[in-house]
């Protein structure tokens, strides 16, 4: 049988370019080598697509972190410049190596090869990658790829619109508005009013990003410009949310296209005040616990809820839904979901699924097959009126 061809697209110009590494490196090791034949393929920080000498190794985005840290961001990276053909053909990749005269005996230029592939896993986290971006990219290839096509990716990430879609299917959340930074600049005074409405505490965050980067926890009236500063940072639009009274964070993961699966929730217990950027991936103070400890009336609630929201932006392939549940209260707030969420072996996408019965190597081979069968019907779809 022949082996299928597996891109596996990582790195990428996002502040999560670390995460996308650790993500990619379980990845390639935990593919069935007997099945598929694993073909890297790293987006720089400055969004050059190389293929690599070798698949990356760190298993986890601090150590990743770490590495990065002690490398100069100058240094040379080992790997061939590629890039991916935007129309389909056999060749999803076009290679290009430049050889000088001296080492081939031949005239200076580039040498030029095309690589097809069968399917593409793109484990990319955050803008350029996650957002529809290089979904949309894959389609001008016609290629099949793991995860979401370009609207719900595009929906996932932008906190704004995936709230509109949730709020349109009736799913409950904690109030909110959304701001720009032209509002914010424009008529402050308004824009102020309008968001101090929500209540104190508030949360602050960028409406384009993921890896909970840019977010602030809003105490008091002086701190809303801060933190809104910092999000405009980071985008041009932030989501400000009135936080939900002690509450717990409990995430749900779903699998599937057009008949997905909720996993057993989890929650996570953050060594911060809120589960932020250092929280995640920084320290190891903070605790996960799977399955969290939730009656079983939550329980189906919680997976309920993940299959609407999943639903609600018309998700395929995988995502984790989040939540806030207040201790007290006892109400459930559907905060967001990612389409693309973190993929280590200890990351709580993949953890929710060991624990109801899917081990991480099968999880890899049903999201390919998973995609495989999406692009197959997505064939047979007419693209000529006549």
């Amino acid at each position: 049988m022949k082996k299928l061809r597996v891109g596996v697209i990582y790195g990428g110009r996002s502040g999560e370019h670390e995460v996308s590494i650790a993500s990619a490196a379980a990845i390639f090791k935990h593919l069935d080598r007997t099945r598929y034949e694993a073909v890297p393929i790293r987006i720089e920080k400055d969004g050059r697509w190389v293929l690599p000498d070798k698949a990356p190794t760190a298993l986890s985005a601090s150590e990743v972190i770490d590495q990065a840290r002690l490398t100069s961001a100058r240094a040379p990276r080992a790997g061939r410049d590629t890039l991916m053909v935007s129309h389909p053909g056999e060749d999803t990749l076009v290679t290009i190596e430049r050889r000088p005269a001296e080492d081939s005996g031949e005239p200076e230029g580039a040498v030029v090869t095309g690589l097809g592939l069968d399917v593409v896993f793109p484990v990319l986290h955050g803008p350029y990658g996650e957002d529809g971006t290089v979904q949309g990219l894959l389609e001008l290839a016609s290629v099949a790829y793991v995860g979401s096509g370009v609207l719900a990716s595009a929906a996932g990430m932008d906190k704004a619109a995936m709230k509109a879609l949730f709020a349109a299917h009736g799913l409950p959340q904690a109030p909110y508005e959304v701001v720009t930074d032209f509002e914010w600049t424009k008529t402050p005074d308004a824009q102020r009013a309008r968001l101090e409405a929500l209540g104190l505490p508030l949360f602050v965050k960028p409406a384009n990003l993921g890896s909970s980067v840019g977010i602030s926890k809003v105490k008091s009236a002086n701190a809303l410009a801060p933190a809104l500063a910092t999000a405009f940072a980071f985008d041009r639009k932030a989501v400000v949310e009135a936080a939900v009274p002690e509450a717990r964070e409990i995430e749900c993961a779903v699998l599937g296209n057009d008949e997905p699966e909720a996993s057993l929730p989890g929650e996570v217990i953050p060594s911060r005040e809120f589960y932020d950027y250092e929280a995640k991936y920084l320290d190891s103070a903070s605790q996960t616990i799977v399955p969290a400890d939730l009656d079983a009336t939550m329980v189906a609630r919680v997976q309920t809820l993940a299959l609407h929201a999943f639903r609600a932006i018309d998700g395929a392939g995988l995502a984790r839904v989040d939540f806030l549940l207040s201790r007290s209260t006892g109400t459930l707030a559907l905060n967001e979901i990612n389409t693309m969420p973190g993929f280590t072996t200890i990351s709580m996408f993949s953890k929710l699924w060991d624990a109801s019965g899917v081990a991480y190597p099968v999880l890899i081979d049903r999201l390919i097959a998973l995609a495989i069968e999406r692009h197959s019907a997505r064939q047979k779809l007419r693209t000529s009126a006549f």
